[in-house]
This record gives structure tokens, sequence and C-alpha cells, in this order.
């Protein structure tokens, strides 16, 4: 078959990239076109720009598990799927009606929206599985506290709740519109942190962990292979199974972990490709003692006030090759995305300040302030809804679109019940393993890396771009680190190694279709209802 006109275009100038590796310099040569004709130069794809929208804390089937089909009561917005709809591996009646854990799943409706959150411990997912019987969700992953915030009030059997189109309504509908996965997991078990640092280096592993600034009153224990904060394990074997804060950066308030090794930044540096990372309440409110103050918040879904920065969702500060310590500042708009004193890690203010001088980074990933990122026990779907339309909608106006792809992920499941048992593809051996049995993850080989039981849970991606597929269920099974190697082939930048997950996991290519001539049209939302405006 005659390769695509893009493909050989970009096969000629990955053997620049090649030459490039090998010392000749030509960051500067392509540093010094448009940023426009960079991206088109070095991309395997007609996408020469990539927006990763990386959410918090939501399993597949809590919010897709009876897609494409809405309970619809009176005065909910309403979801209608098109005829010729693709159903998913969502809840059956049996799942719903029978299901062999403590407490049947249940819909959770739009006044249930600010829920609990869950129990999503490394150790205690892998309980929850309960070696593929998928039947211990209620005494393992339910929230732990009985109300939380003081307001919101915790039953354990919430841990199989579900919501449908009235609430998740913008998700169904960029469903019905461009394409979703439903065999997208987590390459790990575990919170929050593991899955930042799957997208961006498939690696939790090479790990060192710090007692420098626990809290008052906080437990910490750290050796060189192991952190240990109020009982339970942040870093077993030199792999990250928690949620210490990242060391290179000055907002961290408790104990910290550093990672060694490269990411997909360094990557991207080395082959003078623009990107960025851009979070929420990353720009300081105040300096205290010559450090920042990351002071800004909002009041979340549950009426109390939380911080927008949440370092641990930050995972290139983890590393001193990506990290921006002391929170700075970009020199000028027109920089961002290039390498100067922010180093790629930039509020969220500033890439739309870049896409106001149609200067977008090539790749961006987007991190929403807390009260919008969907994690319960502070965000909830309705808050997070009018962040991801109005982050949308704004995209598909840019004249960038038409070359954009644009990626809805998460980074853990919250521990939210979901009926599919992981494929566990990476097996471990520590105290922190349970899903096989204690202290066991499956039969560990000598390629498999302590700490790093996976994939995890079941997670939802859909992707919005011109070349999406149109209303269309993928069910390869993919990965957090699939996007990561997406980034990896579309820009050309070869494999992270190091034991990096990007080897071993699938891409995302199933989901376009780069036939159709990027005829997908743009879908606009409202971002209250999550309904097509007209």
């Amino acid at each position: 078959m005659a390769r695509r006109p893009w493909r050989t275009r970009a096969l000629s100038l990955g053997l620049l990239a090649a030459l490039a590796s090998c010392g000749v310099a030509l960051a500067a040569a392509t540093r010094s076109k448009s940023p426009a004709a960079t991206e088109a130069d070095h991309t395997e794809t007609p996408i020469r720009y990539l927006v990763v929208i990386f959410q918090e804390n939501v399993s597949f089937d809590h919010y897709f598990a009876t897609y494409p089909v809405a309970l619809n009561p009176p005065g909910d917005p309403a979801f209608h799927a098109a005829s010729g709809t693709p159903g998913v591996n969502g809840l059956t009646e049996v799942l719903r009606t029978h299901n062999g854990n403590a407490a049947q799943p249940f819909r959770l409706g739009r006044d249930r929206a600010a829920t609990c959150d869950q129990d999503h411990e490394y150790t205690d997912e892998q309980r929850a599985y309960n070696g593929g019987l998928v039947d211990r969700f209620v005494p393992e992953g339910h929230g732990t506290e009985a109300t939380q915030y003081g307001k919101t009030v915790c039953h354990p059997e919430d841990v199989m709740g579900y919501f449908d189109g009235n609430t998740v309504t913008a998700l169904w509908n960029y469903a019905q519109h461009f394409a979703m996965s439903d065999n997208f997991y987590g390459t790990v078990f575990g919170p929050s942190t593991p899955g930042a640092l799957s997208l961006v280096a498939g690696n939790t592993h090479r790990a060192t962990g710090y007692c420098t600034r626990p809290r008052a009153g906080t437990d910490c224990k750290a050796t060189d292979t192991t952190l240990e904060t109020e009982g339970s394990p942040d870093i077993i074997d030199n792999t990250i199974i928690g949620d210490p804060q990242p060391e290179f950066d000055d907002c961290s308030q408790r104990a910290t972990a550093s990672m060694e090794g490269p990411n997909i930044g360094v990557l991207l540096n080395a082959h003078a490709v623009t990107w960025g990372f851009f979070q929420g309440g990353f720009r300081p409110t105040a300096q205290d003692g010559g450090k920042p103050v990351c002071g800004q918040a909002h009041v979340g879904a549950h009426g109390v006030s939380f911080p927008d920065y949440i370092p641990h969702h930050e995972p290139f500060q983890y590393y001193r090759t990506t990290a921006n310590p002391h929170h700075l500042e970009p020199e000028r708009p027109d920089l961002i995305g290039e390498s100067d004193r922010a180093n790629h890690q930039y509020d969220l203010s500033d890439f739309w300040a870049a896409a106001t001088l149609h200067h977008l980074p090539s790749v961006s990933i987007l991190k929403a302030p807390a009260y919008q990122d969907g994690h319960a026990g502070y965000s909830d779907p309705l808050t997070e809804q009018r962040y991801l339309v109005e982050t949308v909608n704004r995209l598909e106006r840019l004249p960038e679109f038409r070359h954009m792809a644009i990626i809805i992920a998460y980074d853990d499941s919250d521990g939210w019940y979901d009926h599919v048992m992981p494929p566990i593809v990476r097996r471990s051996a520590t105290p922190a393993d349970a899903l096989s049995g204690p202290g066991m993850c499956g039969r560990p080989t000598s390629r498999d890396i302590p700490g790093r039981c996976g994939l995890g849970p079941r997670l939802p991606l859909l992707v919005i771009s011109p070349y999406a597929r149109r209303n269309y269920v993928d069910h390869t099974v993919i990965e957090q680190a699939s996007i990561l190697r997406f980034i990896e082939d579309n820009w050309q930048l070869g494999r992270l190694g190091g034991g990096s997950a990007d080897l071993d996991s699938e891409s995302l290519l199933t989901l376009f279709d780069f036939d159709n001539g990027g005829t997908t049209p743009p879908l606009l939302l409202d971002p209250a209802t999550g309904q097509p405006t007209k």
C-alpha cells in the first residue's frame, strides 16, 4: 500500500531528526521557522497540535456504565443517542441487579453530583478486584471517613455509584460526535501521582523519598528505597505507589519525592518540539521568604474553599531536568513552549495567552484548577463539565483546531467500581501488592519492576479532533502510556527506555481516521447543560 503524503514527508524529516541526535545542530534552524511550519515538518500524521486535558479520579463505569442509555428524568438535560450509536462494555442488567459486590450499582443523579472521595490506594485497589472476582469494592474501595469537609455524608455503598448522560452530558455528547475508548486503563494501580508519571514517563520507578517537608504531626520515614507517611507507603523499592509531593516544587508542603530518568519533556526538547504543562493555580499569589506561595483557591462543589494548585498533580516537578521550582513566569508570551526560565511549566492562563497569539505549543497538557478537575471530595461532574466544555469550545474556535487532537483522559479511578478486571501485563511482589494474594500481583519475571502492578483500573478516554472517528467506540487495549507513545510516534521522538511502559503500550491510532481529510466537524456545547448549542 502506498504511503500517505504526510508519512512520506515525516520519514524524510525523521532522517534529519536522527542526524540531529548524532550531533548535527538542527535545533536552532528548527526554532527559526514559524511554529506552524515546525509542527508540520515533524508530524507523522496531520495532527500538529496535541492538547491533553488530564482530569482526576473517575473509573469508566462511574461515567459510562449505561452509555448510550440515560434515564432522562423530567427537568434534567436530556440525552438521546443517535441511531446506530455503538454500545460499550458497560453494566449489563445482571451486573446491575445481581452484582457479586456487597451492594448493587446505582445511578447518581445531578442532585448527588458532589460525592465523597473513595479509597484508591495502590494496595486497596488491588484488593477490591480480588484476583479477578471484582467483588470487594464495598469493603476495600469505599471512602474511609463518615463525612468529608463536614458536609458530604459518606456511605460504604457509594463506591458502586455511577452517573449517566443526564449529569455527564457533555462527555456523552462528545462520545456521540467523536471517538472514545472503552478499554483504556491506568498504567499501574494507585492514586494520582503514579497516573501522572505514567502519562509523561511511562514509569514510576527510580524514585527517592524525603522527609524534609512533612506537615506538623505527620509520621514520615524515608530510607534509600522507601518512603512511608502516616503509616502508608508512598515509595516501595524505589517505585512511587502513593502521593508524595514533588521535591523540585517550592509549593510542596509534605513529604516529597524526586524521579530520575527521562520523561517526554526531555525527548521533546531534544527534538526542538515546543511543549508545556499548564496547571490552574501554578502562578504564585505572593512570596514568603523568597519562596512562592500558591494561594489561589476556589469554593468547590462541597461549599468549602480548596487550593487550585495541587503539587502532586504536576509530574514534571518530580524531575530536576523539567522542573520550575520557583514557579517563574515565562519571559514573554511568545516564548511559551520554548526553553526559557519557566522550563515548560506554566499556569493555565499562560496556555490561553499563547493561544491568543496563535503560538500554541505542539504538545500541551492541561490541568484544571482543583475545583474543576472532577476529583470527588472537592470537585464534581458538573463543575468539571463547565471546565471541559469551556476549554473545548474555545479550542474548537481556533484556526489551529483544523490540525488538532484533544484527548480527555483521567489519572486514576478514585476507587469507583468498574466491572472489568484489568489485564495484568506488569507483575509485582512487594508487601504492598495484594491482587492475587498477600504480597502478590501475578508472578513477576526478571523484567518486571517491583511496585508496578498493572494495568490498573479502567478509565474514560475520548479523542476530539477533525480526524477523530465519528460516533465510534474503540476496544483496543490502551493505557496512560499510550498517550505518551502517540506523542513519541507523531513527532518521531523514539522511545524513552529505562523501563518505560511506552515500549509495550499500544498507540491511539485506531481512534483516528486519517483518510477522512479532517472532516469531522466541531461540536459546541452549553457549559451548564452539556447539550449542543444552536
